[in-house]
């Protein structure tokens, strides 16, 4: 597999070689642990993705940060990448195309009450593709910039180059102090929750103020960047939160409890992917996960819309 003479590598060309440095960079974030896993030196790492870069004419990684992070255009490549060398793989080894991991990311609450039947499920259906499941404080958890395959995400995304799948909804929740006077309150509405601070998590979260009327918005807002700061401004008494019914039975914490939201609107749950070719299991996980979600809405989730540690 090589594109032959004359592209600006030495004459050498590009072949699979390259593709494989680009991917493990891709997967690893970072050249020397691409190294290691590839078993060659960090500098000939660097050179093939340089190779690999001017031959395309574009930037594939970003260099100009602490930590690598794939551009925009090298996510886009990621995936064609991926489809190559899985093409050249199954061409002459057809049984390792389906052993890459399949990576499915999610900012905070996984698949919910799902998570664990997908998990076991895959797991004894796909034995020979590892499922791993990675959180990414990210509002795509990490599916733009291509540090996964799919991802689990909440409420709308209109990221463009995603292709989504609502997979079900699930009613909000009010996430309150356990010591404060709404915890003991059998319902909520978003109106009780505008006398005083709201915590919104702007990195990840799906809450936003757009939530409440224009003219019944919360007194104040506090902002953090993930789902553990979140719980912990709510137990400390520094706001109140909105979130999805999963959040309850995923996150729980000894300082926050949950009640239910009588007048907020339900949360989707997605499935996502970036547009065009992908890992080849990715049809799998999509049937997969339509098949648990079926199957478990005919069991009830059990009471945990109160829920508290």
């Amino acid at each position: 597999m090589s594109t032959g003479q004359g592209t600006g590598t030495g004459g050498r060309g590009i072949d699979v070689r390259h593709l494989r440095a680009f991917l493990a960079i891709a997967d690893e974030l970072g050249v020397t642990r691409a190294a290691a896993r590839l078993g060659v030196t960090q500098p000939v790492v660097s050179r093939t993705l340089a190779a690999l870069e001017r031959h395309l004419g574009v930037r594939l990684v970003d260099r100009s940060t602490h930590h690598l992070a794939l551009t925009p255009e090298g996510a886009a490549f990621r995936d064609k990448a991926a489809v190559a060398v899985g093409a050249f793989d199954e061409a002459v080894d057809p049984g390792r195309l389906h052993h890459r991991p399949l990576r499915l990311g999610h900012a905070w609450s996984a698949f919910g009450r799902y998570t664990t039947p997908l998990l076991r499920t895959w797991q004894r259906r796909h034995p020979g593709t590892p499922l791993e499941l990675l959180r990414i404080d990210d509002r795509t958890a990490g599916l733009t910039r291509g540090e996964v395959d799919a991802a689990l995400l909440r409420g709308p995304v209109d990221t463009p180059g995603l292709v989504t799948e609502v997979l079900f909804t699930e009613a909000r929740v009010a996430a309150v102090a356990s010591d404060g006077p709404l915890a003991a309150r059998a319902s909520l509405s978003l109106a009780d929750l505008t006398g005083g601070a709201v915590v919104l998590n702007t990195v990840s979260g799906a809450t936003t103020l757009d939530l409440w009327p224009l003219r019944a918005r919360p007194a104040a807002t506090l902002t953090v960047a993930n789902t553990d700061d979140w719980l912990t401004a709510i137990a400390a008494g520094r706001g109140t939160g909105v979130s999805g019914a999963s959040t309850a039975q995923m996150h729980p914490h000894a300082g926050v409890t949950y009640v239910p939201l009588d007048d907020a609107p339900p949360l989707p749950v997605l499935l996502a992917r970036r547009d065009g070719p992908g890992h080849p299991s990715l049809p799998r996980l999509a049937e997969l996960a339509r098949e648990i979600v079926a199957s478990e809405q005919r069991t009830p989730p059990g009471d945990f819309a109160r829920r508290r540690e």
